[in-house]
């Protein structure tokens, strides 16, 4: 039996480390061009970055890596240190990344020469660990060293004395008086962010997107962040945070239904319509109920209420007393007939002239 030894495993195991120097792979497979330490000079000029043999990377079994399926490409960059082996052997011309090395840098990219970032961008920082500054988190004297951009953006621009709703006490028509429902202010809840290395895996993309998944222990919370700072946070009580730099649309197919047990309050600075029932169905109903012991207050500081029926009926039914108080003039024109079934008393109190007019005035008939 003749045994094939040309193949890799077989043939010799040549591993090496080096320095991701080209990510823009043309046959968009997540290859990358490295240099390796010991097989390649740092002379640009002797070894341009593009006569550099495509490296294959290897994938997690996370990932399916065929048909789109999984994560894909892989997210190496320009200045990543990676390590892996060559697939055929001596003759060194088919490298497979296996993994990147994270290190802690002691000088920034130097373009002139190879294992380097040719385009200068990473690493960002000199003499500091690879590892997220979310995820390290590193005191002294209890404060922070290096915050993350995002986290001091967050604490910056935490939003705070948004005011709610206020219903002035008026007296009404009777004389009884409507309580007032004082309004109060609310704010964005404190960032919980109080990670202990090495518990918060955290994820960000090269423009500075995030993602945390902390598992801090008693602070365990997640965050996912976009660069302009549109983001949701779930906190270590449970409690979701939730900020939108934009705007905000929902586009939904089917039915939604939301339960909240606790208050509710909502601050709007712009307009707010409500259209109910926009396919004209039959008997769809608009309904509001109100529990006992409470009231319904609309307050308009300056402007109009108007209500206003296109084609139907304004019913109003009251279990109660039923009190109209007007400032001003009280005007009321009907097209129709007008009919008053009182089955008590009316009294009319008028301080000036009292004017009926009518082609026929019958009185007691």
């Amino acid at each position: 039996m003749t045994t094939d030894k040309n193949f890799a495993g077989r043939n010799g195991f040549n591993w090496f480390t080096g320095v991701v120097e080209d990510r823009m792979d043309p046959q968009y497979l997540g290859r990358v061009k490295v240099r390796c330490i010991g097989i390649h000079t740092d002379n640009k000029t002797d070894l341009p970055t593009a006569d550099l043999p495509w490296s294959q990377c290897v994938m997690p079994v996370t990932g399916a890596s065929i048909s789109g399926l999984g994560h894909s490409p892989s997210f190496l960059v320009e200045g990543s240190w990676v390590f892996g082996y060559f697939r055929d052997g001596d003759s060194m011309q088919e490298p497979v990344v296996c993994g990147s090395i994270p290190g802690r840098p002691f000088e920034l990219a130097n373009t002139d020469k190879g294992f380097y970032d040719p385009n200068g961008v990473y690493p960002k920082y000199k003499d500091e660990v690879d590892t997220n500054r979310l995820a390290v988190n590193l005191k002294e004297d209890a404060e922070e060293t290096n915050p993350h951009l995002s986290l001091t953006l967050r604490r910056s621009t935490r939003i705070t004395g948004v005011a709610t709703a206020d219903f002035n006490p008026v007296t009404a028509a009777d004389g009884s008086s409507i309580a007032a429902s004082d309004g109060d202010t609310f704010d964005q809840p404190e960032i919980p962010y109080a990670t202990l290395y090495p518990y918060n895996r955290v994820f960000e993309s090269e423009s500075g997107h995030i993602m945390e998944y902390d598992d801090t222990p008693d602070n365990e919370r997640i965050h996912q962040r976009h660069k302009t700072g549109t983001s949701y946070e779930i906190h270590p009580d449970g409690t979701q945070t939730e900020i939108i730099k934009g705007d905000h649309y929902t586009l939904l197919s089917g039915k939604r239904q939301a339960e909240i047990i606790g208050n509710c309050d909502i601050s709007i600075d712009g307009r707010h319509k409500v259209f109910i029932n926009k396919s004209g169905t039959e008997n769809n109903n608009y309904d509001i109920q109100i529990g006992p012991n409470a009231n319904i207050n609309i307050q308009v500081d300056k402007g109009n209420i108007n209500m206003v029926t296109v084609d139907g009926n304004i019913n109003v039914n009251s279990g109660g007393d039923y009190n109209v108080k007007v400032g001003g003039n009280f005007t009321m024109a009907v097209d129709g007939s007008e009919v008053k079934n009182v089955s008590g008393t009316t009294t009319h109190n008028t301080t000036g002239s009292t004017t009926i007019r009518g082609s026929t005035i019958d009185l007691n008939p």
